[in-house]
């Protein structure tokens, strides 16, 4: 039985090789020709675009490397079925878990590089990727949470902005809450701030600052203020990409602070973190799946599987998706978002599993 295993796990592994080697190569040709117009606006130099699309094979690869491995088993398996080698073994003795063993092995050495991957490689490459994306590609795109800000400086101090231009570098209906435990001790508003480059400060604009000393209230205002406070003001707004560029630790001590700021983009971040281990998990469920629907031949051929195998594809990006959008536009929680794919597809395999097996 080595020598099977050897054999199903090699083709395992080459098909999903192959199939990688197919349709990345098309995606980056098809997106070139979508950006070339933007690459000579610019006049960027051969290197730079070369860098951008190897950062582009990291991050498209990863995002639809479930689908690509998928429809490499359902490939490779129907044509074991077609071969009528799938017969011969089973009728050899080999049971049929028995016969899933080299694709659950495979599955796993492919979801431990997709792991080391999701968790290291990605995430550098995501971050370069997102910058040149904002940089020349989508420059009047949003990348900043820009409304509604609220953000927890400490324990003791709270800032808000109703707006925020990261261009001008202002913010406008600036807000500070100063408490001593659950006192409020002062609070300072400002029709807006700005940050000065050149003078290397703060400039608030119709200042206004209501102190509580000794029971006694304090008002000062001020038509214009120039200050100095201990954050950036870029760094109260957050970018929406954030969490996507962080490797394993440092993502899990952003969300900490995140949580701890009260960030309104916690559940994505969250959502993302949950994400780097739901698609892992994905290559075994997809590739039990794959197994289940093409390992026996049928009567429209290699054909009827693939089409199977497509559909079933499309139905779990869709699930993905949906999920996905729920997450970022309510408070549906990320981990229930993340993982319910996952879970509606491990019940549909083991009902294809019993099935084939019959």
């Amino acid at each position: 039985m080595k020598l099977l295993d050897r054999y199903i796990i090699i083709k395992y592994l080459s098909t999903f090789v192959v199939m990688l080697g197919m349709f990345i190569p098309i995606s980056v040709l098809v997106d070139l020709s979508q950006k070339i117009d933007k690459f000579k606006q610019y006049e960027l130099t051969q290197s730079e675009i070369l860098y951008h699309y190897y950062d582009f094979v990291w991050v498209f690869g990863y995002m639809l490397f479930p689908i690509f491995l998928f429809l490499s088993v359902i490939w490779f398996t129907s044509k074991l079925a077609s071969n009528t080698e799938v017969i011969a073994i089973l009728s050899s003795g080999v049971s049929f878990y028995r016969y899933l063993r080299p694709f659950v092995l495979a599955a796993a050495f492919i979801a431990i590089l997709a792991f080391g991957a999701s968790m290291f490689w990605v995430p550098n490459a995501s971050e370069r990727y997102n910058e040149f994306e904002y940089t020349y590609i989508n420059k009047s795109q949003k990348v900043r949470l820009t409304d509604n800000i609220y953000k927890q400086l400490s324990e003791n101090d709270f800032v808000y902005l109703s707006n925020y231009n990261s261009n001008r570098k202002i913010g406008y209906n600036f807000t500070w809450e100063h408490f001593d435990g659950d006192e409020l001790q002062y609070k300072i508003k400002a029709q807006n701030i700005r940050w000065v480059e050149k003078d290397s400060l703060h400039r608030l604009s119709q200042f206004f600052q209501r102190s509580i000393v000794d029971d006694t209230e304090i008002i000062r205002k001020e038509s214009r203020l120039d200050t100095l406070f201990n954050f950036d003001l870029d760094e109260l707004v957050p970018i929406t990409y954030k969490a996507q560029t962080l490797n394993f630790f440092e993502l899990n001590d952003y969300i900490k602070v995140e949580q701890e700021n009260g960030s309104p983009l916690i559940n994505h971040h969250l959502l993302v973190r949950h994400k780097r281990w739901t698609i892992p998990i994905s290559a075994f469920i997809l590739t039990l799946i794959a197994v289940a629907v093409a390992s026996f031949k049928k009567r429209g051929g290699m054909g009827v599987n693939l089409a199977m195998g497509i559909i079933l594809a499309f139905l779990y990006i869709f699930f993905d998706k949906i999920f996905e959008v729920m997450v970022e536009k309510s408070n549906f929680t990320p981990w229930i978002a993340a993982w319910t794919p996952n879970v509606i597809f491990a019940v549909l395999s083991v009902y294809l599993l019993r099935y084939a097996k019959r």
